[in-house]
């Protein structure tokens, strides 16, 4: 398929062209609110707080009560691996990126070019487009990211060895262990007592793993949807809190910060992209195109808070780290849909089927 013709198709999808609109209104709801004083300085970390320790681990459970087959096995069990691959990739990447700065500004950068907000900008973002299964692919990539956030990341800022609070901020995260937890079911699923019920999606009978609350429980099961439906649009009014609170002037005038969100919204995807089509052409790695444009979203983020939290606490150019955090939230914001479009054209060639 031509890209001319891949482009007309990818705005003739009323589910895509609704997800960039929804993203940027609500986004830009959030800005207006706050800019009024409607709504408060606490509101933005509140709603925060509902999507990072109710929501996202919600989303993150149901998405995995699906059906497991060849195909989606192969394709989770690609971007795992592939999550895990990137970061090594990345750390040689950012060394290179920053090379002329001096150590302690380089490895702060290369941090927080590494890890970006993947769980609150991303996973909502990919839902809203690719519904549970982007939410389920999204979890999986997730897993190599905090693996690294949380030792090679930490390590780098912090100067110290992995100790016992950071694992367990890790392990303990409830995002984390809904991921585990519904991983863990989704795959052994086939060989688990079954039951039989009414599937949610085709209304008919099903025979499912006694633990398929979406078939066997769904008195369960459909609290944990509302639950899971309120990450995207409340991250969403979040972000543009956010924005609605801060200044850009002192940011703007830093040529580092402008480079940084550079590198972090435009680079990091578009390395992905490269060498993913070079894995998939050479038969190394096929991905999918709903899998391969979860990735690249989930790149395409701003800085994860996490990093720019290691960055203040430990006094790691802290303020080089927020006016990064802010710059790159914005121009994440502007590039978002043009990276949309960008990964449904991409998935729509023959390479990605």
């Amino acid at each position: 398929m031509g890209i001319g013709k891949a482009f007309l198709q990818t705005f003739e999808n009323g589910d895509v062209v609704a997800a960039i609109t929804s993203t940027i209104f609500i986004i830009l709801l959030g800005f207006y609110m706050r800019k009024k004083g409607i709504f408060g300085a606490q509101v933005g970390k509140t709603l925060t707080s509902v999507v990072m320790k109710l929501a996202l681990p919600a989303l993150a459970f149901v998405s995995f009560m699906a059906p497991i087959n060849d195909q989606t096995f192969k394709q989770g069990m690609g971007i795992l691996v592939w999550g895990i691959v990137i970061y090594v990739i990345l750390i040689a990447a950012t060394k290179i990126m920053y090379i002329k700065y001096d150590h302690d500004t380089q490895d702060v950068m290369r941090v927080l070019t590494m890890f970006g907000s993947t769980t609150f900008f991303g996973i909502p973002i990919v839902t809203g487009i690719y519904g549970l299964k982007g939410a389920m692919y999204a979890s999986i990539f997730n897993i190599g990211y905090r693996l690294f956030l949380y030792s090679y990341g930490y390590i780098k800022m912090s100067g110290e060895k992995m100790d016992r609070k950071n694992l367990n901020s890790m392990l303990m995260n409830p995002i984390v262990l809904a991921t585990f937890l519904g991983l863990i079911l989704w795959l052994l699923q086939g060989s688990m007592p079954t039951l039989t019920g009414t599937s949610p999606i085709t209304k008919e009978a099903a025979t499912v793993a006694f633990y398929r609350i979406d078939v066997t429980a769904p008195w369960l099961y459909k609290p944990l949807t509302y639950l899971s439906s309120l990450a995207s649009p409340l991250a969403w009014l979040s972000i543009g809190i956010t924005l609605g609170e801060v200044s850009l002037k002192d940011a703007v005038k830093d040529k580092s910060v402008w480079y940084y969100s550079f590198n972090k919204v435009i680079m990091v995807p578009v390395i992905n992209i490269v060498l993913l089509v070079i894995l998939g052409a050479t038969g190394i790695l096929h991905l999918d195109g709903t899998a391969l444009a979860t990735i690249v979203l989930m790149m395409a983020t701003p800085t994860a808070t996490v990093a720019a939290a290691y960055a203040i606490s430990f006094d790691r150019k802290a303020l080089l780290a927020s006016n990064a955090s802010l710059m790159s939230t914005v121009v994440a914001t502007v590039a978002m849909p043009f990276w949309i479009v960008i990964v449904q054209i991409l998935g729509q060639l023959s390479m990605f089927k």
